[in-house]
């Protein structure tokens, strides 16, 4: 009975000790609960549709009269629902563009929607717009240009006072706000009021940020600020559609401000930042932003569409696609196509989870407690993680096949609540008894996706071979996507030679030079 009491005494001892391992201390600026919010998002719509839909441009000058406002067959509720169906999560719309013309029937000028033959000048777009997001729900996020070329007092005191007024009108009328997108584009050549003149501010001071900043988060506490510089997230600093491969989600951001010239820094962000300022990367489905109809040819095909989701998405940003609704005031059935076939795609390429019940092991665990155990990065649980103890910044983790299974993919996420670590991780595969390195890269971040040729592994190794602090990885997923078969592309060169190419290079090329059906047999 004595010997009994003494080992009912150590298990408890040990269930005690395992429980009272402490989690890491945070590294480095760290998310807010906004931050955590905005990141699940991942990928949502941005939606041009303004005053340069009906003049065929795209930025306005600012002169142009409400009267041509008038889409024939506007309906938000099918931009909602295409956006739903294609896997987005929400939906941020230019309520005010460059031109100046508004969206909703604001106190603060005539150059607005009250004026326009749509509905007989008693339309309100936001407002339809921001019901069909609760009615498919989707989030529902504001674009406010702070130019505005069309405002008589642009670039005086009085501009401003308007500009925040437009803001809170913005902000108080239309229900919760996920995100408010302010464009760095600001000052110049402009219509102001029939002026017809440039003129130039100081973007660091003239909109009164600060004041800015403290009445959004006064009326939507919850929405996350966009520019530049943030203060909440970053414009990545192209429009072509990539992060770069290494991607810290921090940033030095007293050094930045709309119109930043050092542009460039933001693709990566500050291995030393001072703020959580992760990167959204914008593009559009087409050349441009608003609605061209010869523009209806040239819709990202689906090569490119997948790639720039893995270049974003898959590098540790939010992904904001652009759809140019057209002048009829409907998403254009091109752009809807493609959309499509892109969520089609990405939900074949993640359909299988192959790294889910498998056996986990690792080099280094916090404790030895079970709280942070190996096991953590493939329970499904995002707020569960595998940690190594204080000081071990280098650790690796292996799945285990039953048998040699065929993988291409790989999910990595830290655990960013307590910060942003990893500065440099290899993935391994062990193929026929003999590790192979399938890559080496940077920064992971909230999530960093790899593709690679399919490998026929029996263990998946990841080592993280150097952080900021100890290792806390919340999710590993291993996959094996389908090759994307699209159209071969067909160059041909000054010389006559023709080229085939297709956007997965291990999809093989049938073709015959006869007319005929080619087949399997073909060259």
């Amino acid at each position: 009975m004595k010997n009994i009491s003494i080992v009912l005494v150590v298990l408890t001892v040990l269930g005690v000790s395992c429980n009272q391992v402490e989690p890491p201390e945070p590294v480095g600026p760290v998310p807010s609960e906004r931050h955590l919010a905005w990141h699940e998002m991942q990928y949502y719509a941005f939606i041009h549709f303004n005053m340069n839909t009906f003049t065929d441009m795209e930025w306005g000058l600012g002169g142009e009269s409400p009267e041509q406002f008038d889409p024939t067959e506007l309906d938000t509720r099918q931009w909602a629902r295409v956006v739903k169906e294609a896997g987005m999560k929400g939906i941020i719309i230019t309520a005010k563009h460059h031109d100046g013309f508004c969206l909703w029937p604001t106190e603060t000028t005539e150059h607005s929607v009250k004026n326009s033959p749509w509905k007989d000048g008693n339309g309100d777009l936001i407002k339809d717009l921001s019901e069909a997001c609760k009615e498919y729900g989707v989030k529902f996020g504001i674009y406010l240009s702070p130019w505005d070329r069309n405002h008589a007092e642009y670039g005086k005191p009085e501009y401003v006072a308007d500009f925040h007024e437009q803001l809170r009108e913005l902000l108080t009328n239309y229900g919760e706000i996920f995100e408010v997108w302010f464009d760095g584009a600001n000052g110049g050549s402009g219509y102001y009021g029939g002026a017809n003149e440039t003129r130039k501010i100081d973007n660091k001071t003239y909109y009164e940020w600060d004041k800015t900043t403290e009445m959004i988060r006064e009326l939507q506490p919850n929405a996350v600020i966009f520019s530049d510089g943030g203060p909440d997230i970053r414009w990545v600093g192209t429009e072509e559609g990539f992060a770069n491969e290494t991607n810290w989600s921090i940033m030095r951001r007293d050094e930045i401000y709309p119109g930043w010239p050092r542009y460039k820094e933001l693709r990566s962000g500050h291995e030393d930042g001072t703020h959580w300022l992760p990167a959204e990367v914008n593009t559009s489905i087409r050349p441009g932003w608003y609605y061209h109809p010869r523009e209806d040819h040239q819709v990202k095909t689906l090569s490119r569409l997948v790639r720039t989701y893995y270049e974003s998405i898959g590098r540790n940003g939010n992904f904001l696609l652009n759809l140019p609704v057209d002048d009829r005031g409907l998403v254009h059935e091109n752009d809807v196509e493609q959309l499509m076939a892109l969520r089609r795609q990405i939900d074949k390429d993640f359909a299988d989870e192959l790294g889910k019940g498998l056996k986990v092991s690792a080099t280094n665990v916090r404790g030895n407690s079970s709280r942070f155990d190996a096991d953590k990065v493939n329970d499904a649980d995002a707020d569960t993680y595998w940690a190594t103890d204080d000081g071990v910044v280098s650790a690796s983790i292996t799945f285990n096949f039953d048998s040699p299974t065929e993988v291409n993919r790989i999910v990595l996420q830290e655990y960013i609540t307590l910060g942003q670590r990893v500065k440099k991780f290899r993935v391994e595969a062990e193929v026929d008894g003999t590790w192979q390195k399938i890559d080496e890269q940077t920064t992971i971040g909230y999530k960093r996706i790899l593709r690679f040729d399919a490998v026929a592994a029996s263990k998946i190794r990841v080592t993280i071979v150097d952080a900021k602090g100890p290792v806390t990885l919340s999710n590993i997923e291993l996959y094996r996507a389908p090759n994307l078969v699209t159209l071969p592309e067909i160059f041909r060169n000054r010389e006559g030679m023709v080229t085939l190419s297709t956007a997965d290079k291990n999809v093989t090329i049938f073709y015959t030079i006869d007319g005929s059906e080619p087949n399997s047999d073909a060259m």
